[in-house]
């Protein structure tokens, strides 16, 4: 359960950060709200997570989690460049996340 919360934990982060960015510098309301929800949830989540596993372990996946999908928000929303050796390297964060998880059960 706990890899669960830190999954959806990673998902509000991108919520967040993607409600930041709507936000317009914190002065929209319903995007600064959603904002303050996302990032609550997101915190309250991964709070939980590290009940089980391993602070550093949770911490690098809720992250890398948040990277790579505010990433792949920014090129499909934002049309921010897709290059390839973004892609690589996103990819390669991607492979980080599943072998923490392998090694941490």
């Amino acid at each position: 359960m706990a890899w669960i919360f830190l999954a959806l934990a990673g998902a509000l982060e991108v919520s967040f950060t993607t409600a930041l960015k709507y936000s317009e510098g914190l002065t929209r309301a319903w995007p600064t709200a959603l904002f303050l929800a996302a990032s609550f949830g997101s915190f309250a989540l991964l709070a939980q997570a590290i009940k089980t596993i391993p602070l550093g372990t949770a911490y690098a996946v809720w992250t890398g989690i948040g990277a790579v999908g505010t990433a792949i928000v920014g090129i499909a929303v934002f049309g921010e460049p897709a290059t390839a050796l973004r892609i690589l390297f996103l990819a390669t964060i991607v492979g980080g996340i599943v072998g923490l998880k392998l090694v941490s059960g």
